[in-house]
């Protein structure tokens, strides 16, 4: 399907980036139909996405067959995302609202995989709640984001190296992320001052008898004071110590350099001490 360049719509909606957004578009087609490409296909397939401005990162979903769900909080950029409806015909729901609001999994109301150029200022916390809660697997069967390369960089990061911390552990103990892509800053305008990258990630199997939360915590606690030993920086969380000397792990280590299992491990003592 023949649409304008999306330069020319944006200069035709008198569109520019909004830092306050978080927002940097992308015009470069080719690039944004190997992004689509990560997740496989997405022919007839449910679609989330947010953040997704004029609609770029949109058009290459919709020639990949995907039926599109795009939450957009910036008024400005609806008119372009009708005109996209418009050519995809029951193909694109837009919903102008906060993606932080909304039950995602209420909206979709069917397995959905999640596709997004995230706004840079709400990307983790989104990130973060996906990654989140009890019920596992997951209402989403993939996530393909795009991040700042330092953000995607601890997604993925091993345990005893600089970038390992909370996100790693919360992304890597029941899920598989694996960087995908590096996308130059060039590749956006305005260009923004970082490299970016995009991280994809599918669901795996979760470890039986551990709560997202008490992990959550567990991991909030031990990275906030990171060059800590952990008998200091756990000290404040209730049974985190003692389940340290029941796991058998050194309370003079510091938190970076616990695995993912030896954390899982400690949270699922944590919970068994709350059950006596």
């Amino acid at each position: 399907m023949s649409l304008p360049p999306l330069r020319e719509v944006i200069a035709r909606h008198g569109l520019s980036a909004s830092k306050a957004l978080g927002q940097n578009f992308l015009f470069d087609e080719q690039l944004l139909d190997r992004i689509v490409a990560i997740p496989g296909d997405l022919e007839g397939q449910a679609v989330l996405e947010i953040g997704p401005g004029p609609g770029g990162l949109t058009r290459a979903l919709l020639r990949a067959g995907a039926r599109v769900t795009a939450i957009e909080r910036d008024s400005r950029c609806i008119p372009a995302l009708a005109e996209l409806q418009q050519a995809y015909p029951g193909q694109l729901r837009v919903l102008e609202d906060d993606a932080l609001a909304i039950d995602h999994a209420e909206l979709m109301g069917e397995p959905f995989a999640v596709a997004a150029n995230l706004p840079y200022n709400i990307g983790t916390l989104l990130f973060t709640r996906w990654m989140g809660g009890e019920t596992w697997p997951p209402a989403w069967s993939s996530l393909t984001l795009m991040f700042q390369q330092e953000v995607a960089q601890r997604i993925v990061a091993k345990p005893g190296t600089g970038a390992y911390g909370r996100l790693a552990v919360l992304a890597q103990w029941r899920a598989v992320p694996k960087l995908a892509m590096k996308v130059h800053r060039s590749a956006f305008t305005p260009p923004p001052k970082v490299m970016s990258a995009i991280v994809h990630v599918e669901p795996g199997e979760a470890p039986d008898g551990v709560s997202a939360r008490v992990l959550e915590r567990l991991t909030e606690t031990a990275f906030g004071q990171r060059r800590k030993m952990l008998r200091q920086s756990l000290k404040g969380l209730p049974g985190a110590l003692d389940a340290l000397e029941a796991c058998g792990i050194d309370n003079t280590r510091r938190a970076e350099t616990l695995t993912v299992e030896e954390f899982v491990t400690v949270a699922r003592a944590m919970g068994d001490q709350r059950k006596t």
